[in-house]
């Protein structure tokens, strides 16, 4: 038996070196420390022996037999993704299904605090769940305005910080069950994130590792000036999710007596976390999640639509083994799922966050936005990335419920898009709080035009949702084809790939993001908004792979991703300064700072800047 002292000081020696050891061993160590390495449940748990917890993993099988005998199940069913959240050292309780095998897809963590003066992310230096990290070498990285001004007039500005020491040094999480008493109900999981600045190793258990810090600047004055503001909020978040096909093998079984996890990060390890469990011994639904789209309007005797027509569609969000998760003809309503305080979604069914939850790409949980919604691109053979701007004005319009972002004439390419609840009513409700549009009905058709000089060629329809249902944070697209003016089927030429050299072995497309592995149904959602004008994907890619560490090609390299030299010759401070931070001075003088981190500008950054410059880039590869 380890005496307290003698536990605590392995502890201590162990943990920050970590991840200079192999995983056998790591675990054996972490199994015989963690009965005692800190936390408020260490005084209880330090008198248990490391017998003790042989003793728990020896009667974790019987323990799991009992259960399937109690609940009619074989144990055998395929291991679910468990989403873990910690708010300021409070972890989320979950409601998981009983008797379920789940592997760890993602882990939120986030500390957070007020103040009243400009001092950066100093205040969670000194006061925070995060304070004992480590925050030596901290710095501001990237800045950004959010477009839209506050209900008071007011503007929010957003800093971004990165290098702190925390952020770098590799680490570790220990998941654990445990019973009331902490005492462990099964062999923990040991997951290592890497650090911030490393790239994928074969040792990184997760595709996305994202660690960093923001302040948010709440009452400036405008979109260039916080003189003078005094609401301030700090944040440092860690976000790793989609866990590596190796990392999904480590699974943890909740037997009758768990009734949480313990989650441990290596760089606290005397203080570890707390999640509560509750099992639900036979849920309504099961796990998984689909959707499904037929189009209600019969096609013409030859399989095509007309130019002209108005096509209705349905869509239907099922679980796992197909099970419809909302009545036929309709949805929840915005106020059932999604405020604070709301009741949820008995199935799961998520709509829009971020006025609760705001998110930013790259940098803050653009996968907890949960935005519903579907979109009509086409013909396939012209899809290209959509450069014109849709306005809020376009989303507050209560005569039409589908938005046309694209046409033939202005665009080269056809495109509509529909959120769920209609944008009407999801945007309106936050800007005319009174007129009841949350409580709305929301439909599950809508209905496209296809205009009357529509390009003979194949559409895509394609809708996107995610469903957050016990502990499964999930989600889903699916893409239908019609044909349009003629039954020849004609695909998009894709001029950037292949994206499968580092997105796999649980990083696919099909995985990640919108679970989307068809690239060109992403233009249409993906068009720049007046209110945020990052939405292009070229834009939110050139960003995402520019700051993230984990690309493993040289940035300068074009062709990494780039088909053909052509592709990389439309120059626009959208293009270029969605990658660079810096341009040269006289790019200064001739058109304007750089503004904005994502696009460089303002609306004018859609605009091509000239066909004579940029027709190479230094260590291109062309």
């Amino acid at each position: 038996m380890f005496g307290a002292d003698t536990i605590r000081e392995r502890c201590t020696r162990t943990s920050p070196r970590l991840g200079s050891a192999g995983r056998a061993s790591l675990l054996a160590a972490l199994t015989s420390l963690t009965l005692a390495c800190g936390g408020p449940d260490a005084p209880e748990l330090e008198s248990a022996s490391a017998q003790d917890a042989e003793a728990a993993f020896a009667t974790q099988g019987q323990a799991l037999s009992d259960d399937d005998a109690r609940k009619g199940t074989s144990g055998s069913s395929a291991a679910v993704g468990l989403a873990l959240e910690v708010d300021n050292g409070l972890g989320i309780p979950l409601k998981v299904k009983a008797g379920q095998t789940f592997y760890v897809n993602q882990i939120d963590l986030r500390a957070s605090l007020f103040a009243t003066k400009d001092e950066g992310v100093d205040g969670l230096k000194r006061n925070s769940d995060f304070v004992a990290l480590g925050w030596s070498g901290v710095r501001q990285a990237d800045q950004e305005f959010v477009g839209l001004s506050n209900a008071d007039g007011t503007f929010t500005r957003r800093r971004f910080y990165r290098d702190a020491a925390w952020m770098k040094v590799t680490s570790l999480f220990t998941v654990e069950p445990v019973d009331a008493r902490g005492v462990l109900t099964g062999p923990p999981v040991l997951l290592n994130i890497g650090s911030d600045e490393t790239r994928r190793t074969e040792r990184d258990d997760f595709f996305i590792r994202r660690l960093r810090a923001i302040q948010w600047t709440r009452d400036c004055r405008s979109l260039t000036d916080c003189k003078g503001a005094k609401a301030y909020e700090e944040e440092a978040l860690v976000e790793v999710r989609n866990a590596y096909d190796h990392a999904k093998k480590q699974t943890l079984t909740f037997t009758s007596q768990t009734r949480g996890l313990r989650l441990r990060w290596s760089l606290r390890p005397f203080s570890p976390y707390y999640i509560p469990v509750t099992q639900v011994s036979k849920p309504e639904f099961d796990y998984g999640f689909a959707i499904d789209i037929k189009p209600l309007t019969a096609a013409r005797k030859d399989g095509t639509y007309a130019p002209g027509s108005n096509v209705t569609f349905q869509m239907t969000l099922k679980d796992g083994k197909g099970k419809r998760l909302h009545p036929a003809g309709s949805l929840p309503t915005y106020n059932e799922v999604a405020p604070p305080g709301a009741p949820g979604n008995p199935a799961g069914i998520q709509y829009y966050q971020a006025f609760f939850d705001p998110t930013t790409t790259y940098y803050r949980r653009k996968h907890r936005e949960r935005m519903m919604m579907t979109q009509l691109i086409g013909p396939a053979q012209d899809i290209q990335p959509i450069r014109s701007i849709v306005d809020l004005e376009a989303f507050l319009d209560d005569s039409q419920d589908v938005q046309t972002i694209a046409t033939q004439a202005r665009d080269g390419v056809y495109a509509q898009f529909m959120t769920f609840p209609p944008a009407n009513k999801l945007f309106g409700g936050a800007f005319f709080p009174n007129d009841g549009r949350w409580d709305a009905p929301v439909s599950d058709t809508w209905t496209y035009r296809i205009p009357a000089d529509a390009k003979s060629g194949t559409y895509l329809v394609t809708a996107k949702a995610r469903r957050v249902y016990l502990g499964e944070d999930e989600p889903a697209s699916r893409t239908i084809e019609i044909q349009v003016g003629t039954k020849t089927h004609t695909e998009a030429t894709l001029t950037t790939g292949p994206c499968n050299s580092c997105h796999s072995k649980g990083g696919e497309l099909g995985e990640v993001l919108h679970a989307n592995d068809n690239r060109a149904a992403c233009a249409s959602c993906h068009a720049p908004l007046g209110f945020e004008l990052e939405g292009p994907i070229f834009v939110r890619t050139h960003f995402i792979h520019s700051r993230s560490n984990r690309f493993d090609a040289p940035l300068q390299k074009c062709s990494s991703c780039h088909l053909k030299p052509d592709t990389t010759q439309r120059t626009s401070k959208a293009a270029c300064l969605s990658c660079h931070k810096s341009y040269p001075a006289s790019h200064v003088a001739s058109f304007g700072p750089i503004e904005s981190m994502y696009v460089g500008g303002g609306r004018e950054s859609f605009q091509q800047c000239t066909g004579s410059c940029h027709k190479t880039h230094p260590g291109s590869g062309f």
